[in-house]
């Protein structure tokens, strides 16, 4: 697991023109990203679920979850998105790096392009 911070732009889909620029924590250990809801609402992102995640200190937690897109330098790509309550830090998980194609450097501690296979 790694951790560094680093700023993405969000938007409801690849061709939203609504758009905002979200410091998130990247944490390459955590599967979901998440998203102070106003800035998800803003942006006219919906969440279509609830769901239940366990914290490290064992207790459960549920929030709402839908779908956003997220960019880096120019590239981008749609992933699940959790809608944040007050108190919860806008995080990128692993499921949004992979969607644009990003793995975290631990050791430069930055963004780097994946090593994409097909197999």
């Amino acid at each position: 697991m790694g951790l560094t911070n680093q700023k993405l732009i969000v938007k409801e889909s690849h061709r939203a023109r609504r758009k905002a620029t979200v410091n998130f924590l990247i944490d390459s250990g955590a599967v979901y990203s998440l998203v102070p809801t106003p800035t998800l609402r803003r942006l006219g992102v919906r969440p279509h679920r609830k769901v239940d995640f366990a914290l490290a200190d064992g207790t459960t937690i549920t929030r709402k979850v839908g779908d956003a897109y997220f960019e880096f330098q120019g590239e981008g790509g749609a992933a699940p998105v959790i809608f944040g309550e007050k108190g919860d830090e806008p995080l990128l998980g692993a499921t949004t790096l992979e969607s644009i194609g990003l793995v975290l450097d631990p050791f430069q501690r930055r963004l780097i392009p994946m090593r994409r296979l097909l197999v």
